[in-house]
């Protein structure tokens, strides 16, 4: 009897018109097995069986909502730690997370009415939904949070995530931002790029991103900006290999200045592509480049120690 090689195997599920249909989507275009709401019961048989073909190594993604049925939370972590107990499986599940009020503006956008909100506000729904999920996102060992996020940018982010590591290894995501618009809300380390000159108060400037070569070189000629990436890029090799061994599933690590344009995005940039040089495979999303540059935001210009604003 052919022996049953362990399977990987991804529960994707998360808040609705989050972008799970995006998200498998893109999966099945990466060459794994797609399913989406199965009823429980016949879910339940399909976990049963996913590991019994030994011919048969493709990935394997089950996409899980609410309006899946017989939902229940509670059996499916049940269901998912059975896997791995008893077969050894690699499984893993990603919750798709959004805000309140980017999801209504989506229903709204699209005119359809939120699945448990058929004869409500979509609020109310959106509401009732995150509680019942609350099981699945405690479970969940991978998050991403897709405010922020296009269809496409979220594809981009699958494609870079899953096409070729397993489903427990460390996801390391660098996003740039501007202070003035928040904190991004799943950064685990955030590093503040204010102290660098601005590229912003030079009109020749202003209107580019931290990708333009002239604003990469106006950043990187401030005297601090050596001292500081080399500083930075160390901290990182240290702590990265210790978040895996941890066995931590996602890290996020965040580079800010005020308007999130020029600053944040060329540093993330130059700090993502040292991190590939070391082995790692970043991901990179820049946040606010599409905002229009504000003066009010910026404050007023700071000249620094070495003649630069």
């Amino acid at each position: 009897m052919t022996s049953k090689r362990p399977k990987q195997i991804l529960l994707v599920t998360g808040m609705s018109g989050a972008g799970k249909s995006t998200v498998l989507r893109t999966l099945e275009d990466l060459g794994w097995e797609t399913v989406d709401n199965l009823p429980l019961l016949l879910l339940n048989r399909l976990l049963d069986t996913a590991p019994g073909d030994a011919d048969d190594d493709r990935p394997l993604a089950i996409g899980i909502g609410t309006q899946t049925r017989g939902f229940d939370p509670e059996n499916i972590v049940r269901r998912i730690k059975k896997l791995r107990e008893d077969h050894g499986h690699d499984v893993g599940t990603l919750f798709l997370e959004c805000s309140g009020a980017e999801l209504e503006r989506r229903y709204s956008e699209t005119r359809r009415r939120h699945p448990m909100a058929q004869d409500r506000p979509a609020q109310d729904g959106i509401a009732h939904e995150r509680e019942l999920l609350t099981p699945l996102r405690s479970w969940a060992n991978r998050l991403i949070d897709t405010t922020d996020l296009s269809a496409n940018e979220l594809a981009q982010q699958i494609r870079t995530t899953f096409s070729g590591a397993g489903l427990g290894d460390t996801v390391i995501s660098v996003v740039s931002f501007g202070f003035a618009r928040g904190l991004p809300r799943d950064a685990d380390l955030v590093f503040d790029m204010r102290f660098l000159r601005n590229p912003h108060w030079d009109p020749e400037l202003r209107p580019g991103t931290g990708k333009d070569p002239r604003v990469a070189a106006y950043i990187a000629a401030d005297p601090a900006y050596p001292a500081a990436m080399t500083q930075i890029e160390s901290l990182l090799l240290l702590l990265l290999p210790r978040y895996q061994a941890e066995g931590k599933a996602y890290v996020t690590i965040a580079f800010g200045c005020t308007g999130g344009r020029h600053r944040s995005v060329h540093v993330a940039e130059r700090m993502a592509a040292r991190l590939r040089d070391a082995g790692f495979s970043p991901t990179v999303t820049h946040r606010d480049t599409k905002t229009a540059p504000q003066d009010s935001l910026e404050g007023a210009p700071v000249t620094t120690a070495g003649g630069g604003v």
